[in-house]
């Protein structure tokens, strides 16, 4: 164990490690719960999509572990899974397995960028604000599936949007399950989301609103529902081009961004450089292939990987501990669909989360005009088209224009043209 996760040369002990995989095992499990809820939404089966998403998880957070010796986390990308289910599948009315066939492309994509050095050109091509308006953007986004899912935002004929009856009891149980894990996040507590859920579900079955099934243990059963019905053909039959892009852009940069932050905490880094970056991102590249494979959205490197590594984690043993932890979760599926299927339960935790991903704002830069307005653009048009592409493919339109209108066009990395000129093509002349 010794010689193989480097724990003495890392200044760490198995004790400590495991501890630390406990800790990031808690505060990243909603997710078993929040993602097989998103995407059966899509028509997918719930059960499939359980287990695709513990099984991809386990995967690519074993390949983080034992391949790169890395403290870090992976499993379906919270954005993602949105993206995938509401504006893919729900407002393109692109059928799930054609959209599973465009994550296994970007996945295979992902992987040959891994093994190559064009994966620096593409994420230099992209200024830092622009990275940090798509995050932001997206937690808008996923912010506002919250607050609809939960009935606190709803239709309105004269206004479109306004806000819900908050009387409703799913409604209340919401902003009851919200305050509770914010109160919570406020005092520091690890695992927070997770264990504002179970305060929820408790409060839920208290007050009739949750009904506990017969039985909380069963066989994983149900792969079967998506494993392999991925439809690569379907992908160029409905034209997803700039759904692949969207894939491979998020879930390169994210992750990229993602593992740097938790390198940089754990002090990992060297000379300020991302040591065994090949082994890391193909992690990540493989664990978004073999979800397309076995069912579940791309795949990203978690940032609650962190909490794990302030107990002290610092190797791949932390992530070893956690995908055991991932794999003991199967036998749990009837609970978990009994959970995922109450609103109150899962709607806090894509409202936080989405909190949590619009703070990068503050890294933008305000006072660059020709770059903080195709920002600005980014994340105000995701939610208002409930759309991650249209709201990228606009702000990436915007930013070479504005560059070469004020003449600057020499600042413009050469294949950021690429992307402005695909994305056009992708607005105007396709669905969208």
């Amino acid at each position: 164990m010794e010689r193989w996760f480097k724990l003495k040369e890392r200044g760490t002990t198995p004790g400590v490690e495991v501890l630390a995989g406990i800790t990031t095992f808690f505060t990243m499990v909603y997710i078993v719960i929040v993602n097989p809820g998103i995407l059966s939404q899509a028509g997918m089966d719930f059960h499939g999509v359980f287990i695709a998403t513990v099984l991809a998880s386990i995967v690519a957070t074993l390949i983080m572990g034992l391949g790169a010796n890395y403290p870090i986390v992976i499993a379906p990308g919270m954005g993602l899974n949105a993206y995938f289910a509401f504006t893919v599948v729900a407002g393109g009315g692109v059928p799930w397995q054609a959209a599973l066939g465009a994550v296994f492309i970007a996945g295979v994509l992902f992987i040959l960028l891994s093994l190559t050095s064009f994966r620096y050109m593409l994420l230099d091509a992209i200024p830092p604000s622009l990275k940090h308006a798509i995050t932001a953007g997206i937690g808008l986004f996923i912010t506002f599936i919250g607050l609809q899912n939960a009935k606190i935002i709803v239709d309105s004929p004269s206004t479109l949007l306004t806000l819900g009856k908050l009387t409703e009891p799913m409604t209340m149980l919401t902003i009851i399950g919200l305050a509770v894990s914010l109160i919570l996040m406020s005092y520091r507590v690890k695992g927070y989301l997770f264990i504002g859920m179970l305060v929820t579900a408790v409060i839920a079955w208290f007050t009739g609103l949750l009904e506990l099934p017969d039985t909380l243990v069963a066989w994983p059963s149900g792969l079967s529902a998506t494993a392999m019905q991925m439809d690569v053909s379907g992908v160029f039959t409905h034209g997803l081009y700039a759904v692949i892009f969207t894939f491979l852009l998020i879930t390169l940069f994210d992750t990229t961004g993602t593992m740097l932050g938790v390198a940089e905490q754990a002090g990992l880094l060297k000379g300020g450089k991302f040591p065994r970056s090949r082994g890391a991102l193909l992690a990540d590249a493989v664990g978004t292939t073999a979800g397309a494979v076995l069912g579940t959205s791309p795949t990203s490197a978690y940032i609650e990987s962190s909490a794990g590594v302030a107990i002290g984690g610092r190797t791949g043993l932390t992530a070893v501990t956690v995908s055991v932890l991932l794999g003991l979760t199967l036998f749990f599926s009837p609970l978990v669909s009994v959970l995922a299927a109450i609103p109150a339960i899962t709607a806090p935790s894509l409202i936080i989360v989405g909190f949590l991903m619009i703070s990068v704002v503050q890294k933008i830069e305000w006072n660059d005009f020709e770059v903080v307005f195709p920002a600005f653009l980014i994340i105000v048009l995701m939610p208002l088209t409930y759309s991650i592409a249209t709201g990228i493919g606009v702000g990436f339109i915007a930013y070479p224009v504005l560059k070469a209108v004020r003449g600057k066009w020499r600042d413009v990395h050469p294949i950021f043209y690429l992307f402005a000129v695909l994305f056009f093509i992708q607005l105007v002349f396709f669905s969208h």
